[in-house]
């Protein structure tokens, strides 16, 4: 479907740009996918998200958009007659969808990404700590909004707004599980988080967008082999 002249600026291990690939691949939309060298940044990068420098960056006819869950929202406004909503029409349901896609972002991601850079088996436990306290609230969000309607995920038959955001964080939560040896997602403590991640890895537009663990493991290795030799070097 051509719809204007539409680019995403990304990188595979982003999460953040991960989501907004799998938002544009359900609502079926055309754009050009620009892979982008995180350590490298290019100069179309930084002339169109000049404040943050940082990926995802959805361009569209020329204009900038940034910052992942706001392109989100503006794609599901854009083209709200195009494939499932990525928010709910109720506004006391779309408030509660945008209050825990914060949470995962600004609680559960520095919590589980923490686990990875920690320099200390203390702050390595604080990390692991508030990562199960996370998930266990995000376990009980899933509980109220699927108990007794059957449905699948956060945002109903398909997925939507918190689904994509949690989702797209699955794969470095358990490349996190092999490098550091702790089970996050437990199936004994979060059965319904389990079973919702079931459903979600199975969909071809998260099969198609989302890497591997083991790829994001070595990914995350190599990523703080380099800070260190930097750090060592400085």
């Amino acid at each position: 479907m051509a719809e204007g002249d539409v680019k995403l600026l990304g990188a595979w291990p982003s999460p953040f740009a991960i989501r907004v690939r799998m938002i544009l691949e359900q609502k079926g939309l055309d754009y050009e996918y620009l892979e982008q060298d995180l350590f490298n940044k290019s100069e179309l990068l930084l002339e169109h998200n000049p404040i943050h420098k940082k990926v995802p960056v959805l361009i569209h006819d020329d204009r900038s958009i940034c910052e992942s869950l706001v392109i989100l929202q503006y794609i599901d406004e854009n083209w709200s007659g195009t494939g499932p909503p990525v928010l709910p029409a109720d506004p006391y349901e779309r408030a509660i969808a945008r209050f825990w896609a914060a949470y995962i972002d600004d609680k559960l991601f520095p919590s589980f990404f923490g686990i990875l850079k920690a320099t200390t088996e203390e702050t390595k436990a604080e990390k692991i700590a508030n990562t199960l306290v996370a998930l266990e609230q995000l376990e009980g969000a899933f509980k109220k909004c699927s108990v007794g309607t059957g449905k699948g995920f956060f945002g109903g038959d398909s997925i939507g707004f918190v689904d994509v955001t949690l989702g797209s964080h699955l794969a470095w939560i358990k490349a996190i599980e092999n490098i550091s040896g702790v089970k996050l997602v437990d199936e004994t403590k979060m059965p319904l988080l389990v079973e919702w991640q079931k459903h979600f890895l199975a969909l071809d537009i998260v099969k198609f967008v989302l890497p591997s663990a083991e790829r994001v493991e070595e990914y995350g290795k190599r990523m703080f082999r380099f800070r260190f030799n930097v750090a060592s070097a400085n």
